[in-house]
């Protein structure tokens, strides 16, 4: 990994927990202060803009996936003002059994000069059967 100003560890995991954050408020709050205003978040389900976007689509992941949790997995690769990092989502008593995710992926963001997500490209590695 190529040293960066920007602490990409915390960013990823700051990033994860708001797709956790079930309270409304609270998730567009931690969505406002990651994301650029004019951010685009790309992938396979969703093509989505600026924070009522993302926020929307978070909403929309959450009543998808009602009581998952989403982890980082592995160790996140940066470089100048980007990086990727793989993430899961189960239940939790999933993790504490052991259980392969049902939900694997992994992100590439990109971040504009303040340090805030201007780009996410999302990709699926295994989701669940419809």
């Amino acid at each position: 990994m190529t040293e960066t100003t920007t602490d990409f560890t915390a960013l990823a995991r700051r990033y994860v927990e708001a797709f956790n954050r079930t309270d409304p408020g609270a998730r567009r709050r931690l969505v406002a202060e990651l994301f650029a205003p004019g951010c685009r978040y790309v992938d396979p389900l969703a093509d989505v803009t600026g924070h009522d976007g993302v926020d929307g689509f978070l909403g929309t992941v959450q009543d998808r996936l009602p009581g998952f949790e989403f982890r980082l997995l592995g160790d996140i690769d940066a470089h100048h003002d980007r990086a990727r990092f793989r993430w899961q989502a189960a239940p939790p008593e999933s993790y504490a059994s052991g259980a392969e995710p049902p939900v694997i992926g992994f992100d590439v963001i990109v971040l504009d000069a303040e340090g805030r997500i201007e780009q996410v490209h999302g990709f699926l590695d295994a989701v669940p059967a419809p």
